[in-house]
């Protein structure tokens, strides 16, 4: 039996925290041993400082565990952590745990624009990683940080990634309609959501734009395709819905564009990673799919759901809507199918 890698959630009582931890349990390669939050949960137990939907669902072994402070003295039985803490607090706090020798996993966007530090899609760059050698030349330490995608641009980047290969890109045009899951818990006020659509998630257009270009391009510099983003937050509790429009570089049919999506598989497909759906694009072929309801937990969450794939007249090109799961695909468990990856690949 391989030995177990252990590791530890920073930020583990919010919800991606949360879905860090209840994919960890499940992991065959790696161990979960701590939970770290902020200091009103420090000494507590793991149930007494969770809250949400969750909380049913965790082992008692992890209810039980106490809440350590995100510090990497307090959390030195750990060999990799899980970052799931707000941007602002992760900045210093994750080159902390990269100082001290820890493999950061991070779902913030605090460093996903740094130059040395790759932003993981496993099917769509596998490549990037090899940006962690750079990073731990410049910085001079033994740890590292690996981003995973903001959430709808990990959606929008499996599904664009076969295009790309096999008919290049030109324009990308994208209108999201995204779950109140991805504000985090609270979230956004229901007197709010109910009833509504709000055309604004700060900064969330600028982050779809600049990072899908980082993702696709090479090491070295960003892709030189155009990306114009579009979002907006309704209620649905969990998956986001892209409405895409893309003008290829060659002209093709869109039963050739539905062909090339479903027999699309990437790095973590050929390794057999543990936390990578058999397909990571399903194409649908109703008229009415994707839903989330329906269809955000297919592959456990981590697969994409396409449908809808037709001409678009405007850009001479292609349209569907692919559906992900923000939580699952979208943070958590990209980031924990990162870890897996690079297991593979001897930098973990």
């Amino acid at each position: 039996m391989v030995k177990k890698i252990k590791a530890a959630v920073l930020g583990a009582t919010g919800m991606v925290g949360q879905k860090f931890v209840h994919i960890l349990e499940k992991n065959p390669w790696f161990e979960l041993k701590s939970v770290a939050a902020s200091e009103r949960s420090v000494g507590k137990k793991y149930s007494e400082a969770v809250r949400g939907n969750l909380v049913g669902e965790f082992s008692e072994e992890t209810l039980d565990l106490e809440v350590k402070p995100i510090n990497p003295k307090a959390l030195d039985e750990a060999e990799i952590v899980f970052s799931a803490l707000p941007a602002d607090i992760a900045l210093k706090t994750e080159e902390e745990f990269a100082k001290a020798g820890f493999v950061v996993f991070s779902n913030a966007s605090s460093h996903r624009m740094d130059p040395d530090v790759p932003i993981l899609n496993p099917e769509v760059n596998p490549e990037h990683a090899v940006l962690i050698e750079e990073q731990r030349r410049r910085r001079k330490w033994d740890g590292a940080i690996i981003t995973n995608p903001n959430c709808t641009t990990a959606v929008l980047t499996l599904s664009l990634k076969p295009l790309m290969e096999s008919f290049g890109l030109k324009r990308v045009i994208v209108s999201t309609m995204q779950a109140v899951s991805g504000a985090g818990y609270p979230g956004v006020p229901s007197l709010d959501i109910i009833d509504n659509v709000i055309p604004f998630i700060k900064q969330e257009e600028e982050k779809v734009q600049n990072e899908t270009l980082k993702i696709m391009g090479s090491q070295e510099k960003p892709a030189e395709f155009k990306v114009s983003a579009s979002c907006h937050r309704v209620a649905v509790l969990d998956g986001h819905v892209e409405a895409v429009f893309v003008e290829l570089e060659e002209k093709v049919e869109p039963e050739k564009v539905m062909e090339t999506m479903s027999n699309f598989k990437g790095e973590p497909q050929k390794l057999k990673l543990p936390t990578a759906p058999d397909s990571p694009i399903i194409v649908r072929f109703e008229e009415n799919r994707p839903q989330p309801r329906l269809d955000r937990m297919v592959g456990k969450g981590m697969a994409v759901v396409v449908g809808r794939v037709r001409k678009d007249e405007a850009l001479d090109g292609i349209k569907y809507v692919v559906l992900g799961h923000n939580l699952i695909r979208g943070a958590a468990g990209c980031s924990v199918l990162n870890a897996e990856l690079l297991k593979m690949k001897g930098y973990v």
